[in-house]
């Protein structure tokens, strides 16, 4: 086993998970199996009860773990399913120890940091890593490791020391150290200062740890003379000094790693045997000098890496005739979209496979709410705003979230959708909140509400009776489950390519309200059709609203599973339907 480890320096949030996703994902071009885990040094247990806000998105697996968003890159990247022990947090490791201190499995002995906690931490690290992702036998090639934070956190210690460790007990050879740092430019004509990056290795070196390739993050590529200066103070060869800087679009960014011949540098350092041809005739010119950076920069892609090339390509030119297509994202997390990101990655995948771009508008759903008594902070700018984008948007997207804030404003967001055959995409709340809209307005319950805010006089969506009431972590209805399609008279049913009553589809959940079996009759009579439903056939699955161009809910969340050659058919479906809407609009003939 062979061990990739990516740490970070000078500040957070710099690119360490596109660096380890990318190379991971150059790995398993080359024919190499790869497994990746991430490590988070917060107290938590997992992601599960933390804010949108505070952490961003919290990413489902299969398995029902709740993590960081960094393993949604990974398994975009590497097109692999991984699980919840691929991600590793302080709580989880502490848990594990304090638990086997209880059962006086430490045998009356003083437990510590060191050795306790930091041989918990390797040995999760070298069993988790010999664990396959991609769906066959036998053990992974490649491990890499993103650990979380910045290097000098005092969160991230314990990790550090068992890393330091952790080196030793692999043994040199297989125990590859990738620093990403920053190196800041400065001043009208662009000085890039390597200070912050020599002060960051100097950390990492105190702490026993010394990189083997440093990757500098900037927004311009990096010079000789920085690549030069970085070397020779960070005790790195200048080759291995990795310029990887602003780039068109992040399907790029392995290409950029490739062509600084990062590749041929973590093969020769772990010995790696590649499954591919390196040496086979390359796609494109050889190597030519790269002006604005003064290095020489191997242009060539090799055919390995030519369906990746083709991706980064693709999202580069899609095509934008006619102009975009503009989705109207009525979210409640919209402060920051990294509480979105697998939904906008998904919107992306189904750009590329329609060839039209598409362009979000952020709408933070309390906006399109009316003034209310008592409303403090109510602005009729915003409001007048939030209208404005909906009415002048192609589609409408209304993702998942917790809570009774702005939901009014996503019902009326539904309902403007519904009525002038908006295209429309429900997720999770979406689909509840599309089902509440419908009740209301079309079925006549005027009182109908969620059980979750506790205003409504008709609970049509209710709380899952197996749900703890009690304990938030870990006790929603989460992972992977089936949804039977007992109607393929639908637009859906054909997205999915089910063909016939029965038939199911795979996707992730995560949600604590359903929508209340008692009324769905009902419902469904008035014309929105549950046209999917759980293995039980008694949760509500898929709702449809058939005379519609395309007015569609899910429960589940099919932005887990989407995959940038593989989109999901939900959000394919949502940009086909404004696509096909604007090419009605363009050839009906302009009224004199």
């Amino acid at each position: 086993m062979k061990y990739i480890l990516v740490t970070g320096g000078v500040l957070s949030g710099i690119g360490k998970g596109i660096i380890a996703s990318s190379t991971a994902m150059i790995m398993k071009a080359m024919g190499l199996r790869v497994t990746s885990i991430k490590i988070d040094p917060y107290l938590n247990i997992d992601a599960g009860t933390m804010s949108p806000f505070e952490h961003g998105e919290v990413f489902v697996l299969n398995d029902g773990g709740e993590a960081d968003l960094d393993l949604g890159n990974y398994e975009r990247f590497l097109d692999a399913s991984l699980n919840r022990d691929n991600n590793i947090t302080t709580g989880k490791i502490y848990n594990l120890v304090i638990e086997k201190e209880r059962k006086g499995l430490f045998l009356g002995r003083t437990v510590q940091v060191v050795p306790h906690i930091t041989e918990e931490i390797q040995s999760w690290v070298e069993r988790v890593a010999h664990v396959p992702v991609d769906g066959t036998e036998g053990t992974p090639d490649v491990c890499i490791i993103e650990l979380g934070g910045t290097v000098g956190d005092i969160e991230s210690m314990p990790f550090i020391e068992a890393m330091r460790q952790f080196q030793f007990r692999v043994g040199a050879e297989n125990f590859c150290l990738m620093h990403v740092s920053l190196v800041p430019v400065i001043g009208v004509v662009g000085e890039q200062k390597t200070k912050p990056t020599q002060q960051t290795v100097r950390e990492l070196r105190s702490l026993g740890l010394s990189p083997d390739l440093i990757m500098c993050r900037s927004s311009q590529p990096l010079t000789q003379d920085t690549q030069k200066k970085i070397s020779l103070f960070c005790h790195v060869a200048p080759e291995n000094v990795i310029g990887v800087h602003d780039v068109s679009n992040l399907y790029r960014v392995p290409l950029l790693l490739y062509q600084q011949n990062t590749t041929n540098i973590i093969i020769n350092r772990l010995k790696l045997t590649p499954k591919v041809d390196l040496h086979q005739q390359e796609t494109g010119s050889a190597m030519h000098k790269d002006q604005s950076a003064h290095l020489l920069v191997n242009q060539s892609i090799p055919y390995w890496l030519d369906s990746w090339k083709a991706i980064a390509d693709t999202m580069d030119r899609i095509n934008n005739e006619g102009g975009p297509v503009r989705i109207a994202m009525v979210g409640k997390y919209t402060g920051l979209t990294d509480s979105y990101l697998s939904v906008i990655k998904s919107l992306e995948h189904a750009s590329m496979k329609l060839n039209r771009k598409t362009v979000i508008d952020w709408i933070e759903a309390s906006d399109l709410e009316p003034a209310k008594s008592g409303l403090t902070d109510f602005s009729s700018e915003k409001h007048d705003r939030a209208w404005e984008l909906i009415k002048n948007c192609n589609g409408v997207l209304v993702p998942g979230g917790f809570g009774d804030r702005g939901i009014e404003g996503m019902i009326l967001a539904a309902n403007y959708a519904r009525i002038n055959n908006k295209p429309y995409l429900g997720i999770c709340l979406g689909m509840q909140v599309a089902v509440i809209e419908f009740a209301r307005n079309v079925v006549g319950w005027t009182g109908a509400n969620s059980e979750e805010f506790g205003k409504g006089t008709k609970n049509v969506v209710v709380f899952m009776p197996e749900v703890s009431k009690t304990h938030m972590g870990g006790t929603m209805r989460l992972g992977s489950r089936d949804t039977i399609f007992n109607d393929v008279d639908c637009k859906i049913a054909k997205l999915y390519g089910v063909q016939k009553v029965g038939d199911a589809v795979e996707e992730r959940h995560r949600h604590r309200y359903e929508v209340n079996p008692e009324v769905i009759d009902e419902i469904d009579k008035k014309g929105l059709h549950f046209v999917g439903k759980d293995t039980t056939n008694v949760r509500m699955e898929i709702v449809e609203l058939k005379e519609h161009d395309y007015y569609v809910g899910v429960q589940f969340h099919p932005e887990f599973k989407s995959r940038p050659l593989r989109p999901s058919p939900p959000f394919v479906g949502l940009v086909q339907a404004c696509i096909d809407q604007l090419a009605k609009k363009s050839s009906t003939p302009t009224k004199q």
